[in-house]
């Protein structure tokens, strides 16, 4: 009867002994596909061929140069995603267990093996490989969910907002990536009555950055409530960034509005970062002024001027990242851009952002935006 591994694998045999060697190489050569076979006689010889191509390691305990579960140890951390299926004497039948508590996928009797249960063992242990890798790859992304979900709430808090005539909302979308980026936001209300919003951006894509935003988000919060405004509070942002990042190269782009106590104007820092779209008596209109200076991080001893903007009675402010701008938008290759996210809100005569998101195509970095509109009477 002929064994039956049904895909040609190759292998790699660790085994000293001669005799053994050549049973399990003529026991293996009677599958209908047999596979490609390398042997090494001590594990020395097995470091230099254990590579990516080798899809399972057949390993003798017995080597004249490891002592028992050392040669398993060694294999395991050399070749994390081969199959490892250990071959013990009579004698040595509870090592076998011992090995598959330690990491192997099975164990083999020598004087027990014949083809069929050699063929059968070996898949069995492709396969519990196949799915340990699977349960690892779902441990290790349940992890990162966890971790993006963790960073998210850091990165997109609720408002302290305690007026009843702003009405706020948020959205915030991942980039195609997946991958959670340095975006944040965050809405304060100030005893004076005042409303101080942000929208920020830190170069680059992964945990650093969103770590970053995180660190940013809560200082900027921080000083709002301990009365910093203006210049004053990006210089201090600015600091931290420089001593927080990375890399010299990472830079931090932001848009903050003080909506004054009244909310009948808002003064506004456009610091590299697109401007807000501001809906004021149904006319849509970007703030006046040129942006207030470059992003942080790049340049020392920057001033950074604000931008003074009427709101009158009617009106709805949205500040957003460049995720909104740069997604794919009609022909292949077309942006949205700032012309084109004026032209969609003139057209709908109100900011509404689901129908605004729903409108955009596919995104290439996250998105975050915060709508602010004073409540009619």
């Amino acid at each position: 009867m002929t064994a039956n591994l049904s895909e040609t694998l190759t292998l790699l045999l660790i085994e000293d002994d001669d005799g053994d060697a050549f049973l399990v190489e003529e026991l293996l050569n009677q599958a209908v596909a047999p596979p490609k076979i390398f042997r090494a006689r001590s594990l020395q010889e097995a470091k230099a061929q254990l590579s990516p191509k080798i899809q399972c390691v057949l390993v003798d305990l017995s080597l004249p140069d490891a002592n028992r579960l050392e040669a398993l140890e060694e294999v395991l951390a050399i070749a994390p995603h081969a199959a490892v299926l250990v071959l013990t004497g009579l004698r040595d039948v509870h090592v076998g267990v011992t090995a598959v508590q330690a990491g192997a996928q099975d164990y083999l009797v020598k004087q027990d093996v014949d083809a069929r249960l050699l063929a059968r063992s070996i898949r069995y242990s492709m396969e519990r490989k196949r799915a340990d890798l699977a349960q690892l790859k779902l441990v290790q992304a349940e992890l990162i969910t966890a971790e993006n979900a963790r960073l998210e709430s850091a990165l997109l808090p609720g408002p302290l907002l305690g007026s009843a005539d702003i009405e706020h909302m948020t959205r915030y979308l991942p980039g195609s990536g997946g991958t959670l980026a340095g975006d944040f936001f965050d809405t304060v209300q100030t005893p004076d009555g005042a409303v101080h919003l942000v929208i920020g951006d830190v170069c680059g894509h992964g945990p650093d950055e969103a770590a970053l935003g995180v660190a940013l988000r809560i200082a900027w919060r921080t000083l709002v409530l301990a009365g910093q405004t203006s210049d004053t509070l990006l210089r201090t942002l600015d600091t931290l960034l420089r001593a927080e990042r990375k890399a010299p190269e990472i830079f931090t782009t932001l848009c903050t509005a003080t909506i004054s106590p009244d909310l009948r104007r808002a003064r506004m820092l456009v610091v590299g970062h697109p401007p807000p779209v501001l809906l004021r008596g149904g006319v849509v209109a970007l703030p006046d002024g040129t942006p207030s200076g470059p992003p942080l991080g790049i340049f020392a001893d920057v001033e950074w001027s604000e931008i003074d903007v009427p709101l009158g009675d009617d009106w709805s402010m949205m500040l957003y990242t460049d995720g909104l701008i740069e997604a794919a938008v009609g022909e292949p290759d077309g942006l949205l851009g700032v012309d084109g996210l004026v032209n969609l809100v003139r057209e709908h005569g109100t900011i509404d952002l689901d129908r605004l998101i729903t409108h955009v195509g596919t995104l290439s970095d996250d998105l975050a935006v915060v709508l602010v509109r004073r409540r009619k009477a």
